[in-house]
């Protein structure tokens, strides 16, 4: 059962802080709960005993300047919708931490701000284990014959929230390594063509991954009713879909 009071205050200060309240889940750990924001896009917001952490977070989607400003930012790669400076600048303080990929800090003007994490990385942030692991294409590649996304450049991350394990896949196919991803609580798994998944791609990465909760994110114009279809035979997987224009 949710922590109605918990859930509460989450929707006030969601509401001052001019995000739409019903854009708020809310996911219970031993160590306090999540408060999930999906922003659009790629992008999301998790609140987490006081701490402010954003996902890829992109100025086209969101005003920024109406949310609060961030201790942890992630960024999983250096594609423009993902690495946006004015978004950046705008929730960045002195006390933000900013990890992300080599690339990323090559091509931003923040580089002398964040720390690069590799495939296999792990840190430890205010007691949260997050773990860079891979994301990348296989079969989508552009008109050059180059994946959208090469193996080794970008991330996903895995964050430990308690006795919660967290994964944003980032721009990513249903790649071998999400077999070693077990176990996972909860999936953010892209569901957009040409540079990510089919619905038949998320379905094989669900199976992989086994989350007890999935959403379905960075989907743009997908049908994401398919993906209810395609994992109707699997109930112990339960899919939302949230509103991420």
């Amino acid at each position: 059962m949710l922590n109605v009071k918990y859930l509460f205050i989450t929707v006030l200060i969601t509401i001052s802080a001019g995000i739409n309240a019903q854009s708020v889940d809310s996911i219970k750990t031993n160590k306090g709960n999540i408060a999930i924001h999906f922003l659009g896009h790629g992008s999301l917001f998790f609140e987490f005993n006081g701490k402010n952490i954003y996902i890829d977070p992109y100025s086209r989607i969101a005003d920024y300047s109406k949310l609060p400003k961030a201790d942890l930012v992630l960024i999983t790669h250096d594609h423009g919708d993902h690495l946006d400076s004015a978004a950046l600048a705008t929730i960045f303080t002195t006390n933000t931490t900013l990890y992300w990929t080599k690339a990323c800090e090559k091509n931003s003007k923040f580089k002398a701000l964040g720390k690069a994490l590799s495939n296999g990385d792990k840190v430890i942030w205010k007691g949260i284990l997050i773990e860079a692991v891979p994301a990348y294409n296989i079969v989508n590649k552009n008109k050059a014959g180059n994946p959208y996304h090469p193996a080794g450049e970008g991330n996903g991350y895995i964050l430990t929230f308690g006795n919660k394990r967290v994964y944003i896949a980032g721009d990513t196919e249903n790649i071998p390594e999400m077999l070693r991803f077990r176990p996972i609580e909860v999936a953010f798994l892209p569901m957009n063509l040409p540079y990510t998944m089919t619905p038949e791609m998320v379905k094989d990465a669900a199976l992989m991954i086994d989350p007890k909760i999935l959403y379905p994110y960075h989907f743009g114009k997908t049908d994401t009713s398919k993906i209810i279809d395609l994992l109707k035979e699997r109930p112990s997987i339960e899919v939302r879909i949230r509103k991420m224009e």
